[in-house]
């Protein structure tokens, strides 16, 4: 039984940690939660944060472990690629990973390589981003350089608004430090999207579109996301290519990605993120039942250093799509209202992260979200009529704070 180290155990990551006791793992988790819900299926477990690489190496050396896995979160990406070049364990290399958890280390990394990148520039205060605001054009991101979730994101087009949103940004880091980006208008839908490599080699992807809400706090957080990708094959290969020269340069092994892109009017392709991790709000979920490709298996066969030479190339079929469950201002969490049609043809499977009577906050990262909910549709037309009028099909009852407590 192979030993294998997880860091993370919250409820977002427990599809991975089934998974992993599935293929016979012997599962050991690290989390600094101690009340963490993934906890409950495994073998051991320790409170060690998965970004202290030192500790969880200690930790590795001491279990003598055979693989080790963070799951759809960057926190621990880093901590994975530095134990396991510590220990001769599969993983890509540290150095790697590093570049593409920080994201002003990935920009000058693509600037030096000459990909299509924005103008941007990392900085640790609002100071020094003031006296260099002058080199950018309006409207520009400001983003922590290692956040997830587009916690902490957001787009200005005056200077009166950048001292709050700089502070915004650096409450999000650990690293206490944010970039400015010029902002690049969409040709076609965001996309988003999982993929896969063995040996280095991108031998399968499944690129989606990604939809933002206007109505929320932060209007960069994706809310929905369908499959498949509408943009032409000839866009896609040109993606594909730029994701191959981005792992070829880096070195890259055998592992899964989430990406996160962009491609102007002139088709230019932007790689705003190439996250070295499974996407969360249920891509791989969603992913697996367009194409049957199982990206949380081979995430853990990978990471134990099993043969992951049969991923191939599979293109979606049916149209699928996730919802991620959000609330558009503060409140008390009150039910959940859900159309009977929509309940019985469209909806797959959903789940609620929280239960009435529960605070809930208006959507400013993912880490907000209420629930997801995992959709089929039977033709483009029915996915594209009912993803445009899913707040008159599923309805979150969330009252006031204040009239809560009058309730009371």
């Amino acid at each position: 039984m192979k030993k294998l180290l997880m860091l993370g155990g919250a409820k977002t990551q427990i599809p991975a940690i089934k998974k992993a006791k599935e293929l016979g793992c012997y599962i050991i988790i690290c989390d600094i939660d101690e009340n963490v819900l993934g906890k409950q299926y495994a073998h051991e477990y320790y409170k060690i944060s998965a970004s202290n690489k030192e500790a969880v190496l200690k930790l590795a050396e001491s279990l003598q472990i055979d693989g080790i896995v963070c799951y759809a979160a960057d926190s621990g990406a880093q901590t994975v690629a530095y134990v396991a070049e510590k220990l001769g364990l599969p993983s890509h290399p540290y150095k790697s990973v590093e570049i593409l958890t920080n994201k002003d280390l990935f920009r000058e990394f693509q600037k030096e390589n000459h990909f299509h990148v924005p103008k941007a520039k990392g900085f640790n205060s609002f100071e020094e981003a003031k006296a260099y605001i002058h080199h950018f054009k309006m409207p520009i991101m400001i983003k922590p350089v290692d956040s997830s979730g587009s916690r902490g994101v957001s787009k200005i087009d005056s200077l009166e608004q950048l001292e709050e949103k700089v502070g915004i940004a650096l409450s999000f880091s650990s690293s206490k430090r944010f970039i400015i980006e010029e902002y690049i208008e969409n040709y076609g839908p965001h996309m988003g999207g999982d993929g896969f490599s063995v040996d280095g080699k991108l031998v399968f992807r499944c690129f989606s579109n990604e939809y933002f809400s206007t109505d929320c706090l932060n209007p960069f957080v994706p809310v929905l996301t369908t499959w498949p990708y509408v943009m032409p094959k000839y866009i896609q290969r040109k993606i594909h290519n730029e994701i191959q020269r981005v792992l070829d340069l880096l070195n890259m092994k055998t592992g899964s990605y989430n990406f996160d892109i962009r491609i102007d009017d002139n088709e230019n392709v932007y790689l705003i993120e190439i996250s070295p991790r499974n996407g969360g709000d249920w891509n791989p979920e969603a992913i697996q039942y367009a194409t049957k490709i199982d990206l949380i298996e081979y995430t853990i066969k990978a990471a134990i250093g099993e043969d992951c030479s049969d991923v191939k190339m599979v293109e979606p079929t049916g149209y699928w799509a996730t919802y991620v469950l959000n609330s558009e201002k503060s409140g008390v969490f009150n039910g959940l209202e859900i159309h009977e049609s929509f309940l019985e043809k469209n909806i797959v499977e959903y789940e609620l992260l929280v239960s009435p009577g529960d605070r809930v906050s208006e959507l400013s990262g993912s880490h907000e979200k209420i629930g997801l909910m995992l959709l089929n549709f039977s033709t483009e037309l029915e996915m594209s009529e009912k993803m445009f009028n899913l707040k008159g099909l599923v309805k979150l009852k969330v009252n006031n704070l204040i009239e809560n407590e009058m309730k009371i």
